[in-house]
């Protein structure tokens, strides 16, 4: 809006080399963020960057990678940028992205405003072991994680007086306890507490869900991995490792599937050690990397930088 005579001199500063400066103030500019996945085609990037563009948008980041191993080249792509929410409503918005998804017949075309839209929704399962879960929860407090958690289920019963469940009193955070067996797992009563969920995390969570809780939730589970996958799979890594006498350790965070410690991978951290390392300083270590790495992955997560490819792998735009 130009500036004339006829502004409020309270809405104008005069300066000796700019002239009248306009001092109402802006509409704030929000941060958004796009992902899309189609064949790979010309024309994809130049089509997403003309429509921010067109909407005086500004791009803040992109990253892309082709597939090429799957026969035909699949695009992959991740757009970051700030708009005007005025000169962009959210309606607007979406009918041009869904433009663009039909002009390429996207497989995948997923707009978000984290300011604006609801953080996913989590619920956490794990067992007696606390380390993971008090540092996403301590993490989530600080507001690394933009996530809702939604409860924490565990085979575990902690009692009342806990550390983790007075944090999660405090919070407001439902705490379930469902003691497992070998023949009762527990599952649907499982099923019922997290059914309004975006996402699981098995934050060691040391039962095995069934193929038949996998296909009832259908959507998707991350576990993290106390072991360099695809080495030293199931039980007692650790110990496996130490015996084997590595010198690096490692932690993984992968999607869950059928196949046991089988999913595609999410991240991956190792730490060197040595013949000096007892099986306790091993565990200890191993414990600090699993904490890190499973951060990792739900922040990825939540932040929509990760995207499934070639059956059983994973693109992270980290």
């Amino acid at each position: 809006m130009s500036l004339n005579r006829q502004t409020p001199h309270f809405l104008r500063l005069k300066t000796k080399r700019y002239g009248f400066q306009d001092l109402r103030p802006e509409t704030k500019r929000l941060h958004g963020v796009h992902v899309f996945q189609c064949t790979d085609q010309l024309g994809i990037v130049a089509s997403i960057s003309r429509c921010i563009a067109s909407r005086g948008a500004n791009i803040l980041n992109v990253d892309l990678y082709i597939d090429f191993d799957g026969g035909k080249p699949v695009f992959y792509s991740r757009s970051e940028f700030a708009f005007d929410p005025v000169q962009w409503p959210g309606a607007v918005m979406d009918d041009d992205f869904s433009q663009i998804s039909r002009l390429f017949n996207a497989d995948k075309s997923i707009v978000k405003i984290p300011s604006k839209d609801p953080d996913l929704k989590m619920a956490v399962l794990a067992s007696w072991q606390d380390h993971c879960l008090v540092d996403l929860l301590y993490r989530w407090q600080e507001g690394e994680l933009p996530v809702d958690i939604g409860c924490v289920i565990s085979n575990h019963d902690r009692g009342p007086n806990t550390h983790v469940v007075r944090f999660l009193e405090r919070h407001g955070i439902p705490y379930h306890y469902l003691p497992t067996s070998k023949g009762n797992k527990r599952e649907p009563e499982i099923l019922n507490l997290v059914s309004g969920t975006d996402f699981l995390v098995l934050a060691r969570y040391m039962q095995v869900l069934s193929p038949e809780f996998l296909r009832h939730y259908k959507k998707d589970i991350i576990n993290i991995h106390h072991g360099l996958l695809p080495s030293f799979k199931g039980a007692n890594p650790y110990r496996q490792a130490y015996e084997a006498g590595v010198k690096l350790i490692g932690a993984t965070s992968h999607f869950v599937t059928e196949e046991l410690d089988d999913g595609p991978i999410i991240e991956q951290m190792v730490d060197r050690i040595s013949h000096r390392d007892s099986l306790h300083s091993f565990a200890t270590r191993s414990e600090n990397l699993e904490k890190q790495c499973l951060a990792k992955a739900i922040k990825y997560y939540c932040e929509l930088r990760i995207l499934r490819y070639s059956n059983n792998k994973t693109i992270v735009f980290s």
